[in-house]
Formats: structure tokens, sequence, C-alpha cells
């Protein structure tokens, strides 16, 4: 045997010993889990805990007693909880389905109509993405205030695809190039014109990576928080993020009830999101970055 087959079979026998599964494998897999889930548990428990025990010295404080659902009543019936659900949840739909038809136009006349400059213009635009979004607010604020879109929804949806049009345009520009050409050309041959293929050859095979950027589109729109901050005064107009850290911060007084089941709420749809389509998403991803 080789000892190139040699170092190979050692390599396959050395996670057969179940000591060494234990601290190769399984240890860093519930050390990653318990780092990754306890800011979920912490949550979880401290929107059920009743007043007496979150302002308690005494007990366990990683346990709860007697739970309670006063925090989420308090939320969702005492507190704008829900309009501002509601509103993210239009913002980010909106912003991400203009951002992904945008992306989408982009990518493929990036990676298939190779006009002059095109690798430049698809450098440039992955480099608008690095740009922080803590520069651009202020110059946006004021575009923003000069066209009359100052605390409306409005201010939102169409400032947010400064950020998301670039990194998805990156990513389906990586996917656009995975797809083979010759699909394209036969398509020519045979009389179909480029809308045509775009939309029924390219778009039914990119199918994972729209998902993957959609789903990087939505998140960001539903978890971002300088401009939705920046651009909206009214509280029945704010976003989730912005909403549970103004509206429930009085003072130097944190009500850390509601904070926490607003939260834990808040995270529910993305969690739900990428937990279906998981796949999709590290597929896209796969696709984007494998040229």
């Amino acid at each position: 045997m080789s000892k190139e087959g040699s170092i190979d079979t050692a390599g396959m026998n050395f996670l057969e010993s179940v000591p060494r599964k234990m601290v190769v494998v399984y240890l860093p897999l519930i050390v990653f889990l318990i780092v990754l889930l306890f800011p979920f548990y912490w949550m979880a428990i401290t929107a059920v805990k009743p007043d007496a025990e979150l302002l308690s010295r005494d007990g366990n404080p990683f346990w709860v007693i007697a739970p309670t659902l006063d925090h989420f009543h308090k939320l969702l019936f005492e507190t704008s909880y829900p309009q501002w659900l509601w509103n993210t949840l239009m913002v980010s739909v909106v912003s991400t389905f203009f951002s992904l038809a945008a992306s989408v136009f982009a990518a493929y006349s990036i990676e298939r109509l190779r006009f002059k400059g095109s690798k430049h213009v698809g450098l440039s635009i992955f480099l608008a993405y690095l740009v922080p979004p803590s520069i651009l607010f202020i110059p946006l604020a004021n575009v923003v205030f000069n066209l009359g879109l100052f605390d409306t929804r409005w201010a939102l949806i169409l400032t947010y695809p400064t950020f998301l049009i670039p990194f998805c345009t990156w990513l389906l520009m990586g996917y656009f190039r995975s797809i083979p050409a010759e699909l394209e050309e036969c398509a020519l041959i045979d009389g179909a014109s480029r809308w045509q293929i775009l939309v029924k050859i390219v778009l039914p095979l990119a199918v994972p990576g729209l998902i993957s950027a959609g789903i990087f589109a939505f998140t960001l729109s539903w978890n971002e928080f300088i401009y939705a901050l920046t651009f909206i005064s009214s509280s029945e107009i704010k976003t989730l993020p912005v909403g549970v850290v103004t509206e429930l911060v009085q003072g130097d007084v944190y009500q850390w009830g509601p904070l926490m089941a607003g939260a834990l709420l808040g995270s529910l749809p993305v969690a739900f999101i990428y937990s279906f389509f998981v796949e999709y998403y590290v597929s896209g991803m796969t696709g984007s970055v494998k040229e």
C-alpha cells in the first residue's frame, strides 16, 4: 500500500473510536449549540418571568418558577407592537421585491450581454455594498426630506434597496455564471428573445439563487435600524427594531419582560423562513461563489 493510501486509511479510521468522536465532533458541536441558542433561551425565560422574579436577587436566574404571559399581553394589547410588526413586514416584502427585480436585470445584463466595461460595472456594484450605512444615512436623509417622504414608509422602501441591490446583484451574477451559456445559445438559434430566455430558461434554473438573495434581502430589511431610526419619527409608522427599543425604554427604565417578548416574537419570522428554505439558501450561496 502506498504512503498516501495508508494516510487516507488512518484518517478514515481516526473517528471510529468513541472517545475521539466525542472530543473531535460532539463536544465542539455541543459548545457551538450552547453559545448559539443561549441568547434565545434567555429571551424566552425573561419573556415569561414575572416582574417579581426579574427584580429579585434570590432564586435561579436561568429558570422560571412561576411563568406568566403578562409581558406578551402588555406588548400586544398595550403598545403599538402589532402595527410595528405590520410596518416591518410590508417594508421588508416590498423592498425585497424591488431589489430582487432590479438585481435580476442587472446581474443578467452584466453576465450575459457582456457590454463594454461590464466587469468594471459588476465590481463597482459590489464595492457599493461595502459602503457602511452609517455614512450614507446623512445624505440620504437630505434626499428623503427634499422629496417629501420623511416619516413615511416609502422613505424606507426606497432607501433599503441602496444596500440590498449591490449584494443581491453580486450573488445572482455568480449564480447566472454557473448556468451553461449553451442553453441560451440554443434558444437564440430557435428564435427566442432575450426576455423569453430570461423568463423561461434562466429564472427557473436560478430559483435557489433567487431564494438565497431574497432571504438575505428580507433579513437585512427586517433587522435594519439606522435608516428606520433616522427617517421615521411617528410611533405608528416605526418598524419593529426601532419601536421596541425606543418605545419600551423610558429614560433609564428598561421593561425587560416586554423587551424580550418583542425581541423573541420579532425573531420568529426570520427563523421560520430559514428553517424552510435553508437548503435553497445554501445551494444559492454555493452556486454564487464556486466560480
